[in-house]
């Protein structure tokens, strides 16, 4: 079965996680995407080395679905390369510097004037304007400063999350714009620059701590894993690990209060709404975690369960790896890949589409793996092959 992208065809120059993701969702909808890396290997190929080529998890996650090229861009021989490249192509990724763009030959100027149809998705840390356009960063600066650092942790020492979210979200708002611009192009004919930027997804995430902040100056702090606006929202110790749970509204609140066995705590002011719960958060956690403490995580989330309390455990990541919903679901489409000692536990789909369903073709490549096949294609002799590969242009 074709996606829904077939014959659409995606140059990958991203490095890391904000384009490259762009990359794999745009393949895994089906599009042929060409991951364009140094010819020594881009630096995300090798973070947290798994496999015995020392290739990484996450590159191992993002390649999927990927022909993999070597190329100099650098060299004139490499420019033309690109030149011929951005020729049969539809879309270019690049989360890099705007002026290094341009010294390779990939920025929306010479691009459009090479192929005026072509789609420029192009990510950066601040965005192309104001005072830090220049400055380059990575998903925790935008935790950083969108206010999503401070609000996490203890009060003292602000706390980052180690899922790179801001790289994700950035990745998918890439995605979005790169599918908006190619329907505008089905009407108009013409491509455009999709840019995004840490920063505005960071800000996008914390926009309503932001909105917060400006209507009522309230200067919050950080209160662990307790929730501002709702309560009883937090984690919780029973007898053999952690759980999470969460009561938003009132009807929650008052089946939660009844689960408690201590019904006139719906009627007490200081948890007459959400806004007063999270105020008061402390005295219903404590209620909370006082009936944890005499139940295993098995009895205390099948008593939440069945009052409909959002609720889940806290989990190790070899516990999320076996849990036996991740597992009956399918979540993960196992990947052979050379080097590696078992089959790579990749994401299957992210979205699920009935009719036209993202399916994974192929595992991440290895460096430089379909270099000649993809120079043959475009109009190169193995001779003239062999010398660009001894020139060190690809």
């Amino acid at each position: 079965m074709s996606g829904v992208l077939e014959g659409i065809r995606v140059l990958d120059f991203g490095r890391y996680i904000a384009g490259p993701f762009c990359g794999t969702m745009l393949a895994d909808l089906g599009a042929e995407v060409i991951r364009v890396e140094k010819l020594e290997g881009s630096e995300d190929r090798w973070v947290t080395p798994v496999v015995e080529g020392g290739e990484g998890a996450m590159f191992l996650q993002m390649g999927r679905n990927k022909l993999g090229l070597t190329l100099n861009p650098m060299k004139p021989e490499g420019r033309e390369i690109v030149k011929k490249l951005v020729a049969t192509a539809d879309v270019v990724i690049a989360n890099l510097p705007y002026e290094d763009l341009q010294k390779m030959g990939i920025d929306y100027e010479t691009i459009s004037a090479i192929n005026p149809r072509i789609i420029l998705a192009t990510t950066s840390t601040f965005g192309s304007e104001g005072p830090y356009k220049t400055r380059v960063g990575f998903d925790t600066i935008g935790q950083a400063m969108s206010g999503a650092m401070y609000l996490s942790g203890d009060g003292e020492t602000p706390t980052r999350m180690n899922a790179p979210f801001v790289d994700f979200g950035t990745a998918l708002l890439n995605t979005v714009g790169v599918l908006a611009a190619l329907m505008d192009r089905a009407k108009s004919g013409k491509g455009q620059k999709v840019e995004t930027a840490l920063l505005r997804t960071a800000i996008n995430i914390t926009n309503g701590h932001l909105i917060e902040q400006a209507m009522l100056d309230l200067n919050r702090i950080a209160t662990l894993n307790r929730g501002f606006t709702a309560g009883p929202s937090d984690t919780f110790k029973c007898k053999d690990g952690w759980i999470y749970a969460m009561t938003i509204g009132q009807p929650l609140f008052v089946r939660w209060c009844k689960l408690m066995g201590d019904e006139t705590l719906a009627a007490d002011p200081r948890f007459k709404d959400d806004l007063a719960r999270g105020d008061n958060g402390e005295a219903l956690s404590a209620i909370m975690q006082k009936w944890c403490d005499t139940r295993t995580v098995a009895e205390a989330l099948a008593a939440l369960e069945a009052n409909r309390i959002p609720a889940g455990p806290v989990y190790t990541p070899q516990q999320t790896l076996d849990d036996k919903h991740v597992q009956e679901a399918k979540f993960f489409h196992p990947m052979e890949y050379p080097g590696a000692k078992m089959a790579v536990p990749v994401l299957q789909e992210p979205v699920k589409l009935s009719r036209t369903p993202l399916t994974i073709r192929r595992r991440a490549p290895q460096l430089g793996e379909h270099t000649e096949q993809i120079l043959q294609e475009l109009g190169y002799d193995k001779a003239v092959i062999a010398k660009l590969k001894a020139d060190r242009v690809v």
